[in-house]
């Protein structure tokens, strides 16, 4: 199955003044098959190496760390010489051995001609537990789940994909929209984690694809125990048990109250941090203005929390995948909340969207996402179903006057007078809207 990172990381490769890369991502993203088979493609050879399976590794590290010495010792190992530019070298799980990730400054100083990709679903974690870091030295790279662009090029569907960037901002073919339509349903219900997707490639099972996704979110619980720290693996329980009913609110905006009676902020942080830090949750804060910059105007003490991924919050909330079968009310129940998941995953795939925003008025008008680009601020407003009616994008609209606004919903494309009405399940074109 194709992942577009890749293509990011063949533009790394051919970069003459590149550094080494970390690749970063949530626990079974798929960055360890992403880098073999960045591996495959695009080298001669390539230098596997996990570091949380190799703890006598770790003596090795405490000593000299000088290119050569590890180039040395890497290739007594395994037996394989390492080639400048033609053998990649992975180090997955970095973070158990520091002093790796330490190394990293002088291969970017001193030999800048060999091709390192490091991997660490917890890294994030251990670089805010204090873990050496050599800033400035290394190229980061995130890997999110499949997104709906690839879950359709895992579906074979290219011609589809090609016909939507070809046709510009014109009104779409109803057959086109009721074959997108049914791939948004099948997302919704199966999400974007590799192991969930390909359990639906291969079988067509909903069941299976839902055993892959409890599998999945089992794993991060047991996470909870093995990584963290034991004091705050209750509270870490707590607050992500609690993101479903965050989100079925129709004020999304995060409140410690749904996490247990009497919870408070201060006793939450920490869990919180690890949780976003992991890349198991989203954290998209409120703005006051919408004017540039938009994080001069965030308000640090309101923010919403969003799953990593649309099909394990349905399985979370407990959702059947029998609602696919139920029109379109699949993008209306949970009060929208799997809606919005999806569009700010769409937005979040975007390389040039950095941050995410939400804006709400002193009365009660909310839109539901603000970003900006180099140029302009763009406000989105999520309608899960055909009802285009978005006052609080009205109210947005006349106060900032932004150049363009952007309505999400199940109607066909269009644009009037400023407003793009966007359907669902053509967001993964939204940049080529943009520049039309």
């Amino acid at each position: 199955m194709r992942r577009l990172l890749i293509d990011d990381l063949i533009a790394w490769k051919n970069r003459k003044n590149r550094l080494p890369l970390i690749l970063k991502g949530a626990r079974q993203v798929g960055k360890t098959w992403l880098l073999n088979e960045f591996g495959r493609v695009a080298f001669d050879d390539v230098l596997y190496i996990n570091f949380e399976n190799a703890p006598g590794l770790k003596e090795s590290f405490d000593g000299d760390i000088s290119p050569q010495r590890i180039l040395d010792l890497l290739g007594a190992l395994h037996g394989k010489k390492i080639q400048p530019q033609k053998t990649l070298l992975i180090f997955d799980e970095v973070q158990e051995i520091p002093r790796a990730l330490t190394a990293l400054k002088y291969f970017a100083e001193n030999a800048p001609e060999y091709a390192i990709c490091c991997a660490g679903s917890l890294l994030g974690v251990a670089l805010h537990s204090g873990t050496s870091f050599p800033v400035g030295k290394v190229e980061f790279l995130t890997l999110q789940p499949f997104n709906f662009e690839e879950f359709l090029l895992a579906n074979d569907e290219e011609m589809l994909i090609e016909f939507i960037r070809k046709e510009g901002i014109r009104e779409i073919p109803q057959a086109v929209v009721e074959k997108l339509t049914d791939y948004l349903k099948l997302y919704f219900v199966i999400g974007g984690m590799p192991t969930a997707v390909a359990s639906w490639i291969d079988t067509r099972d909903f069941s299976i694809v839902e055993r892959r996704q409890l599998d999945i979110l089992e794993t991060y619980e047991n996470d909870f125990s093995k990584h963290a720290p034991k004091n705050i693996v209750p509270k870490l329980r707590y607050l992500w048990n609690s993101i479903p009913s965050q989100l079925a609110k129709e004020n999304k905006k995060f409140i410690y109250g749904l996490i247990r009676d009497g919870a408070r902020a201060r006793d939450y942080e920490e869990a919180m941090l690890w949780l976003l830090d992991s890349g198991l949750l989203r954290r998209v804060g409120r703005i006051t203005k919408g004017a540039t910059p938009l994080r001069a105007y965030e308000d640090l003490k309101a923010f919403k929390l969003y799953h990593l991924d649309v099909g394990l919050l349905r399985v979370m909330s407990e959702l059947s995948p029998g609602a696919i079968l139920d029109g379109i009310r699949i993008f209306e129940e949970f009060k929208g909340a799997l809606t919005e998941q999806y569009v700010l995953s769409e937005l979040a795939s975007k390389d040039f969207i950095r941050n995410i925003y939400y804006w709400t008025s002193e009365a009660t008008a909310e839109v539901d996402f603000v970003f900006a680009d180099k140029a302009n601020i763009y406000p989105v407003e999520v309608k899960a179903g055909v009802n285009l009616q978005a006052r609080s994008l009205k109210v947005y609209r006349e106060k900032y006057h932004p150049r363009l606004a952007i309505r999400t919903s199940l109607s066909n494309l269009r644009l009037d007078e400023g407003l793009l009405n966007a359907p669902l399940f053509v967001l993964f074109n939204l940049e080529k809207y943009l520049q039309h």
